[in-house]
């Protein structure tokens, strides 16, 4: 069971852009200047710096600059109309990132997408497939890697928020630094260097206990978010994708065993749909109470364990139960052998690392986690939206699972 984009550590100071050395004091320190045009005393002698007119025309050029920038910091964006509010989305053709899109776009925001010119599950689509892909918004192309490329092409014109959809499509090692970290990282500093005043950003419930790459990488993201000081953040983290329980369905309906880790009962988690947390994450541009807040989210629906999943869907089908258990210790060996294995063939490493994945989410909740008892809490985890998880698996016995592919997360053979 997969709970979100599972994803050697890239070094985090390589994260800072050279966008953020533009004009670094007037958004750090949020510089009031007169709207005359006249610079503030800074206590340079005036009358030495009028003998010359470059300087005093640069001078007067930095002014006015000062209180677009001041201006642009210091405005409420919460107060205008949707369609004067331009919200840029990084990571907008992955899975959830692609429903966020069309969801602020159905709330009338001014919509930024920031994609690859080569985007989706291994590459497939292309600049014309992405922008068809996001009718009422503008597609921009460019990498989340490169500081220019974020200056220079998604944040060209002023931007008040900024949702990050990124994730690691593996969770391998040198992936979630790469992805999970810097490129985040990149977008969250020219943010900061370009005036952005709110951050919302797409985490994971699981780096609560953070035992895998991928959740150190994400947490040491939100650090550097909650520790800026000069952007106001909304922290999303939510449980369990309808998608990542649903790679057994079609297994299922051939008559298939459903495959499970122990007796089923060792985890569980309160699943959410794509499009009820695309509306969540909308909510968060906008809503007072999701400031500076680290927000779990899971959907309606009570807390399932794989059993319960497995019961559900074999009452959906008709078909008699059928389970097939996998001890743990499987996986205990698998990642034994693979660490054993990654001392002579360095390749190795992230195989390592999967085994490790598998058996976290085999064995650990998607629920909050009360750390000083060390349980998981069902009640404490919230529930939002309105697709609860036996509807989309009635749906999907009916009529598939078309966009619901997995692709380098697929377990059990979904693609």
């Amino acid at each position: 069971m997969l709970a979100n984009k599972t994803s050697v550590r890239q070094t985090a100071g390589k994260a800072s852009s050279r966008a953020q050395a533009a004009i670094p004091h007037l958004i750090s320190s949020r510089v009031e200047v007169r709207a005359s045009g006249v610079v503030p005393f800074s206590g340079v002698n005036v009358k030495a710096a009028s003998a010359s007119a470059a300087p005093r025309a640069r001078a007067m050029a930095a002014s006015r600059q000062a209180v677009r920038v001041a201006a642009a910091v210091d405005a409420d964006y919460r107060k205008r109309e949707p369609k004067d509010v331009r919200v840029l989305v990084v990571g907008p053709t992955g899975y959830i990132g692609k429903f966020v899109v069309k969801e602020l776009v159905s709330r009338g925001y001014n919509v930024v997408a920031f994609a690859r010119e080569n985007a989706g599950i291994k590459g497939k689509m292309g600049r014309e497939d992405i922008v068809k892909e996001f009718p009422g918004a503008e597609v921009r192309f460019g990498s989340v890697l490169d500081p220019a490329s974020l200056r220079d092409v998604a944040f060209k014109d002023p931007v008040d928020v900024v949702v990050s959809c990124l994730a690691s499509r593996t969770g391998g090692k040198k992936d979630s630094w790469l992805i999970d970290y810097t490129a985040t990282k990149n977008s969250l500093d020219v943010a900061r260097a370009s005036g952005a005043k709110h951050f919302v950003l797409l985490s994971a419930i699981c780096v609560q206990k953070p035992l895998l790459e991928f959740q150190k990488a994400k947490l040491q993201f939100e650090s550097d978010l909650q520790a800026a000081g000069d952007i106001t953040y909304s922290i999303v983290r939510p449980t369990a994708f309808f998608k990542s329980i649903a790679g057994q369905i079609d297994i299922v309906k051939k008559g298939n065993p459903y495959v499970m880790f122990g007796d089923g009962n060792l985890a569980a988690c309160k699943p959410i749909s794509e499009a009820d947390l695309a509306s969540f994450i909308a909510d968060c541009v906008t809503e007072q109470n999701k400031v500076n807040k680290v927000l779990p989210i899971g959907g309606p629906s009570k807390a399932f364990t794989a059993k319960q999943q497995a019961d559900l869907l074999f009452n959906i089908t008709g078909l008699p139960p059928k389970y097939f258990p996998v001890p743990v210790a499987l996986m205990d060996g698998m990642i034994g052998l693979f660490d054993s294995l990654a001392k002579l063939f360095p390749q190795l490493e992230d195989s390592a690392e999967f085994a490790r994945i598998g058996k976290y989410y085999a064995t650990e909740s998607m629920l909050v986690y009360d750390e000083a008892r060390g349980v998981y809490l069902e009640d404490e985890t919230p529930g939002y939206g309105k697709d609860t998880l036996e509807d989309f698996f009635s749906r999907a016995v009916k009529e598939g699972l078309q966009g619901q592919e997995l692709g380098d997360q697929a377990v059990f053979g979904q693609q």
